[in-house]
């Protein structure tokens, strides 16, 4: 399947991808004769091809199927929204939104066998290991096997992405969509410096378009909320240098495999009408 590469305007923002999706009815009817001999022995050569340049879920996803459930990441800088689109993706698609952090919090206050792993490293001032990550990840999709699901938080870096794939592929369900979020500098400062947060739920509160009823109360449990100390201009101006040198290999990686898409704006609501049209378009 060649990709297809795509360039339109959206509420006076743009939206550009190149991406591989399954084809669907008369597509396969007209193609199923002349595609089934390669279809086979691409399936069967996937696990061979020795070039680990090209990303495993590249290789998968040139075997053409229909009806695939949506699996699929969202990246952003921090402060991009990725929580808010995320939310809006779960109520108008019916996904399963997977935050690596909640999963986190949570097997570590359920004291899971990959809780007490993550714990420990935590309890030591160390990062959890991407192998444990994947593990909680690998677990929490078990639940949820042939779902659409959508991924928030992880991978963050290229070898993360391998592991990632590497798990998924041992599940049989690789990617099939990356959404990246493109949002100016100017706008994710102001949202970051208004940011208050409840941490043991990880809910994020803005001041200016998501304030909380009582200020400095969380919504829901009636606790008080913190403003992170690093919330301020110095500080995320270092972490944005960092998340670049990070991210930029990553959305290559997933560039190369056909399966990125970018939605810029300078609000949630002008970027998720581009992603709601995207997704409408390409999964049942």
């Amino acid at each position: 399947m060649l990709p297809r590469t795509f360039s339109r305007s959206l509420g006076g923002s743009s939206v550009s991808s190149t991406l591989q999706f399954p084809l669907r009815g008369s597509q396969i009817s007209k193609r199923r004769q002349s595609s089934i001999s390669s279809t086979t022995s691409t399936a069967q050569n996937a696990s061979s091809i020795a070039d680990d340049s090209v990303p495993l879920i590249s290789r998968l996803r040139h075997v053409p199927r229909s009806g695939i459930p949506l699996r699929m990441l969202i990246l952003g800088a921090p402060g991009a929204g990725k929580g808010t689109q995320s939310s809006r993706i779960r109520k108008h698609f019916g996904i399963t939104a997977i935050s690596s952090g909640d999963i986190l919090r949570r097997n570590i206050a359920e004291q899971t066998p990959a809780g007490k792993k993550a714990q420990a490293a935590v309890a030591q001032g160390a990062l959890v290991s991407d192998d444990v990550i994947v593990e909680l990840i690998r677990n929490e999709l078990d639940t949820i096997e042939g779902t659409n699901w959508l991924l928030d938080g992880f991978p963050r870096t290229i070898t993360q992405a391998r592991s990632l794939d590497a798990m998924l592929a041992a599940t049989n369900q690789p990617l099939n969509a990356v959404v990246n979020l493109v949002v100016p500098e100017s706008v994710i400062l102001q949202r970051v410096v208004e940011r208050y947060v409840h941490v043991p739920s990880g809910r994020v509160y803005n001041l200016s378009y998501n304030p909380p009823r009582i200020a400095g109360i969380d919504d829901v449990t009636g606790e008080p909320l913190e403003h992170r100390p690093d919330d301020n201009p110095e500080s995320f101006r270092r972490r944005l240098e960092q998340y670049h040198g990070l991210t930029e290999p990553l959305l290559q990686y997933y560039r190369s495999a056909g399966v990125l898409a970018s939605f810029a704006g300078e609000t949630s609501d002008i970027i998720f009408p581009q992603i709601h049209s995207y997704l409408d378009e390409r999964f049942d």
